[in-house]
């Protein structure tokens, strides 16, 4: 079974909005021993009106009472490239480096494990949160995968609730287990232990 919003997706944040602000999902309910990992899935071409959906929706939930951390991932690239004071040069240079070098130049700098959850779980720790909202995952592909992301922010993340907006499909096959397929087209990356938000019933 495949996934993606490909209807109204006004119609699809409100849903989401009913959802994440329910008690039984924010006190994970139902979940068991699973981690509360949650992916929302569309369609790639939806992608500028769910640039400005999720932000509304981590405002709505905000004055709902309900603390939202959101994470774009690019704005998290950005923020460990200037760290390293290396993002101003590499916008100046970037036409002229050959492309093997800039994927391995932002592979190294925003390694999940080593820079890039560090940097996330600095964030949680500073703005106590009941829901993570993760986006920006087309914007850092290839030298950022989704699956590694989570993988990794299972020991960040472990009893908060995150949403991750995903472009493409998100597949659940009987006795394999579910994928990750960005854009639609790109090869699956399997990641088990993520719900689809569109199951959950509040």
């Amino acid at each position: 079974m495949t996934s993606r919003a490909d209807e109204n997706l006004a119609q699809t944040f409100e849903g989401l909005f009913q959802v994440i602000r329910s008690e039984s999902f924010l006190e994970r309910k139902g979940l068991g021993n699973e981690l509360p990992f949650f992916i929302s899935a569309y369609h790639p071409a939806l992608q500028p009106q769910v640039d400005d959906s999720v932000p509304s929706l981590a405002k709505r939930l905000a004055n709902q009472g309900i603390a939202v951390v959101r994470l774009n991932l690019y704005d998290l690239v950005v923020e460990l490239l200037q760290a390293r004071d290396i993002w101003s040069r590499l916008l100046e240079k970037e036409p002229s480096i050959p492309k093997a070098q800039l994927f391995t130049t932002l592979l190294n700098a925003t390694d999940a494990k080593e820079k890039l959850v560090p940097l996330i779980r600095a964030k949680l720790e500073a703005t106590p949160c009941r829901v993570v909202l993760i986006d920006g995952v087309g914007l850092v592909f290839p030298y950022i995968r989704s699956h590694t992301v989570l993988e990794n922010l299972q020991s960040v993340t472990l009893q908060t609730p995150t949403v991750l907006f995903f472009p493409g499909d998100y597949s659940f096959v009987e006795g394999r287990g579910s994928y990750l397929k960005l854009f639609g087209i790109l090869p699956d990356d399997r990641y088990y232990r993520a719900f689809n938000i569109r199951d959950f019933q509040p």
